[in-house]
């Protein structure tokens, strides 16, 4: 009887082992809160101070300020916060001492490049396209694209304080849309079948951000028309 309770008990835990080094794979994205909680349940508060991060080196995030009062984007190892300042101008400030309700982030040490077919011109080409080529890959994933944007449209959001939110349509009360023309820029995307309304919207694989090359304007992205700006894709190498 002993035997067979320690036979079992091996067995429990070689799987056990099994299991958690399937989990610990490279680039595993970390999801933080959930967007239909700040959408329908209005839980505009911090879930994750970014300065916690243990690991800065080579990472990425995407994601709203607390009370959603802004836009988070960390590239590189460097963070980004983007707040309105008029209908026109934006601030953007490197800073880690932010918070967000929701936010997913990732390290990529390295990166697989290729060139972004001439054919793939919009979001909704995009995600088809990035859909079709990583039928194969770990999902879900972070992927970032570089070069000359010739037009897009972001935005901030910038909910009046002291709003109470139970729909989208007054998450975005406030918000404030900009456009983007023939500048060089850099999109960190978040990609996944299975997170929308949790870290994309219903309608979408996709949540991006879009910061110029100057750092002087970062959003979330809405609409691209890339053009014929020589843009280079990134996914993260297996």
């Amino acid at each position: 009887m002993k035997n067979i309770i320690l036979i079992n008990s091996i067995i429990i835990l070689l799987i056990t082992s099994c299991n958690t080094n399937t989990k610990l794979t490279k680039n595993d994205i970390k999801i933080i809160g959930e967007m239909k909680n700040v959408m329908w349940k209005g839980q505009l508060y911090g879930s994750i101070n970014l300065d916690t991060i243990a690991n800065k080196e080579n990472l990425y995030g995407l994601g709203p300020v607390e009370y959603l009062s802004g836009e988070l984007m960390v590239f590189d190892g460097k963070a980004y916060k983007s707040t309105v300042l008029t209908p026109t101008t934006m601030k953007v400030e490197e800073t880690y001492k932010t918070k967000a309700p929701f936010f997913g982030y990732v390290n990529i040490n390295k990166w697989k490049e290729q060139d972004l077919p001439d054919s793939i011109q919009s979001i909704s080409q995009l995600e088809t396209y990035l859909d079709k080529i990583t039928k194969s890959v770990k999902r879900p994933f972070m992927f970032k694209l570089s070069g000359v944007v010739e037009t897009a449209k972001i935005h901030i959001v910038n909910l009046p304080k002291g709003s109470k939110v139970s729909s989208p349509d007054e998450a975005h009360q406030g918000q404030i849309n900009y456009d983007i023309i023939n500048q060089q820029a850099d999109i960190l995307g978040f990609f996944s079948t299975e997170h929308k309304a949790i870290f994309t919207h219903h309608d979408t694989f996709l949540h991006m951000h879009l910061l110029t090359k100057d750092k002087t304007k970062m959003g979330h992205l809405d609409n691209v028309f890339f053009g014929n700006g020589n843009i280079k894709l990134y996914l993260p190498e297996k």
